[in-house]
């Protein structure tokens, strides 16, 4: 087993552990399992993260068996010559602050207490790195009093179970690795807080097949630096993530918006493993549609490089529809705002208003990748036609590429990739991948899961801008505006009509062959036509 397949079962027998001490304690499955999870996970990796650098700071704590209390005994001053030199991506640690430090203080009083201060006081001294924002600018610290969510009779013993699992292995060798691993960590850390619970804002973990083809048609320059990426629905940030390793993490600046504060909290864990620290400060919880956070000096909405989203297709919006009927979201919403049903309000088609915000929010050489419901690249009124004419029009329609059925096994919606490019003048690629992918069971529901090649297949075709038969055509802008704005790539396939060339000798051989056999035919018919009626007069029945 290599170090790093090591590590990876190392890691996720941590999360398994986790999740054991809180079923032990009557919460497992509980609505705040994942906010214990997800922070002691992160407790964990900031301690070690702190570890690894200030023994690469100081190289005699790194064959130190006791370093912890080497680091005890330094000065203030030479402290904090040390915490100067650790990187913004590291949390600002006291000895204090160390599991080593309250490992060995967990048989005093009072210790869920200690526990609760420590990652507290951790919180509050990384308030500026760490901390997400509310869209009324309110921050959202770093920890929560972990203890509390059990009785008090059992907060101590509590904070000692999970103290003593975070004393067994330690992070430091792993953190030269890249996306790829803590990719694989993340899923597992949040596969079961991260899923459809059919709630009012239920949250779907976008498929790796997605988020890895979005990010691949959208970044080709691998030469690019100092972009900006947004998504207004941000979610737990996988769509974001793999853009930022597409485009290299610190050759970009990430920007997010999304209504819930579990989502925000697992972006901001995602962020932290990933080495993109620095843009937690733009991640923000609350409502992109209704108070749109990101604005330039002068108030109006930002725009970025790159945006990457998978918004709600359906969410009720009835309760602040009306406020977005304003002067200042005239051209934003330059389609216009979904009516609202006088039943099954959680029908909307609010993905609707994101599409429309994305586009708004392109900067000049802006490039976008959106998750849509296949019936939108089709709608031949309405909202969604508007909404492809005027990408139509203002030429900036890259392409679309329609995804297998049930590429999402939560939802049986057929998903489409809507590719924007303003910068692009030039043909569009039409993508029918429908037919690709193997169908397997997770769980109650079916799934169809791409390979490698397959996902390849269709990155290539996309950038290439290839045309394969029953598989993409590539059209011009005027071949769309001629199919009434159709963006379904079988509306443009060629129907073929098979024929050979042969002799006129032989198509008389022909002609006749058929002759013969029809008059074959003919004859048999007629024979069993005589048939039947013999054996009809042959029948005997009682008169009633």
């Amino acid at each position: 087993m290599t170090d790093t397949a090591k590590f990876e079962t190392q890691t996720k027998a941590l999360i398994d552990d986790l999740k054991s001490v809180c079923a032990n304690y009557g919460l497992g499955n509980d609505g705040n399992e994942f906010k214990i999870i997800t922070q002691v996970f992160l407790y964990k990796f900031l301690n070690d993260k702190f570890a690894f650098e200030v023994k690469q700071i100081d190289k005699n704590l790194a064959t130190d068996e006791n370093w912890q209390e080497t680091l005890k005994n330094y000065s203030k001053n030479d402290y904090e010559m040390l915490l100067m030199q650790v990187s913004e991506g590291t949390a600002q640690l006291q000895p204090e602050h160390f599991i080593a430090a309250l490992y060995h203080n967990q048989d005093k009083p009072n210790f869920g207490q200690l526990f609760d201060d420590t990652l507290f006081a951790i919180a509050t001294a990384n308030t500026d790195i760490f901390s997400v924002k509310e869209d009324g600018g309110a921050k959202v610290i770093l920890f929560d009093r972990v203890s509390e969510f059990v009785s008090p009779s059992k907060r101590d013993a509590f904070c000692k179970a999970i103290i003593n699992k975070l004393v067994n292995f330690s992070f430091e060798k792993i953190f030269n690795e890249k996306y790829d691993f803590y990719a694989t960590i993340f899923e597992y850390l949040i596969s079961d807080y991260n899923k459809d619970s059919g709630g009012k804002y239920a949250e779907y973990f976008t498929p790796h097949a997605v988020a890895k083809i979005m990010a691949a048609c959208l970044v080709t320059d691998t030469n690019v630096s100092n972009v900006t990426c947004y998504d207004p629905s941000a979610g737990s940030g996988t769509l974001l993530m793999n853009l930022a390793h597409a485009i290299g993490e610190e050759k970009c600046t990430i920007y997010s918006q999304d209504i819930s504060q579990k989502s925000s909290s697992l972006l901001r864990l995602n962020l932290i493993l990933n080495n993109l620290v620095h843009s937690i400060q733009n991640i923000i919880q609350g409502n992109t549609i209704l108070h749109p956070y990101h604005k330039n000096e002068q108030g109006k909405l930002e725009t970025f490089d790159y945006i990457v989203s998978n918004p709600p297709f359906k969410l009720d919006f009835s309760d602040y529809s009306v406020d977005l009927d304003t002067k200042e979201n005239h051209d934003r919403f330059f389609a216009g705002i979904p009516n609202v049903p006088k039943a099954k309000k959680d029908s909307m088609a609010i993905y609707t208003l994101f599409i429309q915000h994305i586009m708004h929010s392109l900067s000049t050489k802006g490039k976008a990748a959106i998750v849509v419901p296949t019936g939108f690249i089709t709608a031949q009124s309405g909202i969604e036609k508007k909404i492809r004419t005027k990408m139509v029009e203002a030429k900036m329609l890259a392409g679309v590429v329609s995804m297998p059925s049930n590429i999402f096994a939560t939802t049986g919606t057929n998903v489409s990739i809507l590719f924007l490019d303003k910068q692009n003048k030039g043909d569009v690629v039409l993508i029918d991948a429908s037919n690709l992918g193997t169908k397997v069971k997770e769980g109650k529901n079916q799934k169809t899961v791409l390979s490698d090649i397959e996902e390849q297949k269709i990155i290539d075709t996309f950038n290439a801008k290839t045309a394969e038969d029953d598989f993409s055509v590539v059209v011009s802008y005027k071949d769309i505006e001629a199919k009434n704005y159709s963006l379904s790539a079988g509306q443009y396939f060629e129907v073929k009509i098979e024929y050979i060339d042969i002799s006129a000798e032989e198509f008389t051989t022909k002609m006749n062959t058929f002759e013969t056999n029809l008059e074959s035919l003919f004859a048999e018919s007629k024979s069993l036509e005589k048939e039947i009626q013999k054996n009809l007069k042959s029948l005997k029945y009682d008169k009633l």
